[in-house]
């Protein structure tokens, strides 16, 4: 079982905490939920503990005491009084089902942590088809696990250290480590000093310098904590406490956070300005600009949050003009905590939550923002950055980053650790559909087949064709069961069902052909297995006969380019000179049929070859049968080109 230091962490505070109402019960409990609204963590617990020791026990009493060690980091603590709440009623708000098991996740209860984000899964409603269970999100986590390196950055104290963005060649992050600020003041949320902004120079092989706080208006009395910076150093962006009066004249009382702006003159930060989406009844924090810097991506709880606290973007205008904060959705946010968002310079986004699944407390997410503004899969980056403590405040240049943390064996409550990437993100919720597609009968590759996935609403998912090789692939969502289809021109078209969860999908095709490839000189009467009979003596078509030609009346008006010669060809049985003008009548009678069918008689030519071209001995004086008589009968429908 994992411990935890007593402190809790400080930038918890940072993470935002809804204010919960109180009942107006008994005395003591109307004066620990006044503790606990106004964030006075450890004076309010000590109230609720007292009761709870002397035998009171309420929904409300178990579901704050929990909270309060929830939003903490004391998992333990946490995990007992989540489970006392749910000993008295199972029927709360589907979140403290994710609360209680990513708290039993925090402290090695495996199993328990299982059931609870199962049980979750189904309260909430939103069962998501790639991760059936709890089991099926820590194998798809392993799947990314191992590509870091890590190790404690040196510059942590015995207090808190967290967050970290880059100024130029330096690292700049919040800290607790200069008591001369606060004296004996300390914040009523954990009892810990209050922080400032520092920096520190980083060297080529990644070490930091000795910290300095930075210089300016930045840092006050109060907390000030994550910095962002635009390209050319000149401008800032940071998180400060939001303070306003209490009733009582002679103290304040901190409210709600905001973000500021601020600009560096002469080596100072000055200038500072409250943007315009700060607001006085909910909080703003954590700000991260996109790679052309026209927008800004903050985490609030301002009111249409869809969870505790959610990642918003905002537009920046030329003038620095906010636009209309926008929620990122339900891809992005949960009913849990969202936090510390980080972008990259290819705009993939990297966050903290405790609403998504993950080892423990908070993980650590990726997800790419494509062109359009969608986003593509969500995946937990995995151990070691991630844990079952709470990790937080990724940043990365390149592939070397930094990560915050209060897991074991620190030098403070809460770290900085730097970490190394050695091999980049898979995303393992993508599957590759491949294959072949080949002439069943030549077992050739057909190259230039048409291959279309369609997805479960019979939507076109994707259109591309086979190469020389006949070899196509393609990537799909691996929760996605798609329908194949390979088409090629005179082919039958197949289609094949792709299951979805399966990350190698191979479907292969072997096609017929349905129309046969026609070259000067060929007999179509051989090729579509055309038999014209005419009665003894007779050259009129009969019904039968109709039939048959019918199939060239088919292939000529599929084929307008293609000329017939029609031959007409007679057994030995008569004298020659009969037989030859037969033959002339029968292939007249013919090409008149195909004409009456719309067939241009500038396409067609005829001629009777009576008995001339025998295809067997059966000449004048030879006795034969019916049947070998029979094959010397035959008409020929031979295939000109046009010239």
């Amino acid at each position: 079982m994992n411990t935890y230091p007593k402190i809790p962490s400080l930038y918890i505070l940072f993470l935002f905490v809804s204010f919960l109402t109180s009942y107006g019960q008994e005395v003591k409990l109307d004066r620990a939920n006044k503790k606990y609204k106004e964030l006075a963590y450890i004076d309010a617990s000590e109230i609720y503990l007292d009761l709870a020791e002397s035998g009171y026990r309420s929904e409300e009493l178990f579901r704050k005491l929990g909270n309060i060690y929830y939003f903490n980091a004391k998992y333990v603590d946490a995990a007992n009084w989540y489970g006392e709440l749910f000993s008295l009623t199972e029927n709360l708000d589907p979140i403290y089902y994710l609360r209680y098991s990513q708290s039993l996740k925090a402290i090695g209860d495996e199993g328990l942590s299982i059931y609870w984000f199962n049980t979750y899964i189904k309260k909430n409603g939103k069962v998501n088809e790639t991760y059936g269970n709890a089991i099926d999100y820590l194998k798809i986590i392993e799947e990314n696990s191992g590509r870091y390196t890590m190790r404690a950055a040196k510059i942590n104290s015995t207090g808190v250290d967290f967050g970290a963005s880059f100024h130029k060649k330096k690292l700049v992050f919040a800290s607790t480590q200069d008591v001369t600020k606060t004296g004996k003041r300390l914040s009523p949320w954990d009892g810990l000093s209050y922080l400032d902004l520092f920096e520190s120079t980083i060297s080529k092989d990644g070490s930091l310098g000795a910290p300095t706080k930075l210089k300016g208006d930045v840092n006050t009395k109060y907390h000030e904590s994550s910095a962002v910076f635009t390209a050319d150093g000149t401008t800032m962006y940071f998180t400060r406490n939001n303070i306003t009066p209490s009733k009582n004249k002679r103290k304040q009382e901190i409210q709600h956070l905001k973000i500021y702006r601020a600009e560096l003159e002469n080596g100072k930060w000055t200038n500072v300005e409250d943007l315009s989406i700060n607001g006085d009844n909910y909080s703003n924090a954590h700000p991260i600009l996109s790679p052309k810097e026209d927008k800004l991506y903050f985490v609030s709880n301002r009111p249409g949050s869809l969870g505790f606290t959610d990642v918003y973007t905002v537009t920046i205008d030329r003038d620095g003009n906010l636009g209309r904060p926008k929620n990122l959705g339900p891809k992005i946010n949960t009913k849990g905590r969202e936090s510390f968002p980080f972008l990259t310079p290819d705009n993939e986004l990297y966050f903290s939550s405790d609403g998504h699944y993950g080892l423990g407390g908070y993980d650590i997410f990726y997800v790419k923002i494509k062109e359009d503004g969608s986003f593509g899969n969500l995946l937990n980056v995995g151990k070691p950055l991630n844990s079952s403590f709470d990790d937080l405040a990724f940043a990365i240049m390149e592939d070397r980053g930094y990560i915050s943390s209060n897991r074991p064996g620190g030098l403070g409550h809460d770290d900085i650790y730097s970490f190394i990437e050695t091999e980049k993100i898979k995303d393992v919720l993508k599957s590759r559909v491949f294959g072949v597609v080949t002439d069943r009968e030549t077992e050739e590759p057909i190259k230039n087949t048409s291959i279309t996935l369609y997805d479960e609403g019979d939507n076109v998912f994707v259109e591309l064709e086979t190469d020389e090789k006949g070899f196509y692939e393609s990537e799909v969502d691996i929760s996605t069961s798609y329908i194949i289809k390979a088409e090629k021109e005179k082919y039958e078209s197949k289609d094949a069902y792709s299951q979805k969860g399966q990350q190698e999908r191979e479907h292969n095709f072997e096609l017929d052909k349905n129309v046969i490839d026609i070259k000067a000189g060929d007999d179509i009467a051989k090729l579509f297995n055309v038999i014209i009979y005419f009665d003894l003596d007779k050259s009129n078509i009969r019904p039968d006969a109709a039939l048959e030609l019918e199939k060239i009346v088919s292939v000529m008006k599929l084929h307008p380019s293609i000329n017939i010669d029609v031959r007409s060809h007679t057994d030995s049985r008569a004298n020659d000179m009969y037989n030859m003008d037969l033959s002339e009548r029968r292939a007249k009678s013919t090409i008149d049929y195909l004409v009456t069918r719309g067939i241009s008689k500038t396409r067609l030519t005829s001629k009777g070859y009576g008995e001339t071209q025998l295809v067997n001995h059966c000449s004048n004086g030879v006795s034969c049968t019916k049947a070998e008589h029979q094959l010397n009968r035959r008409s020929e429908f031979i295939v000109e080109f046009e010239k």
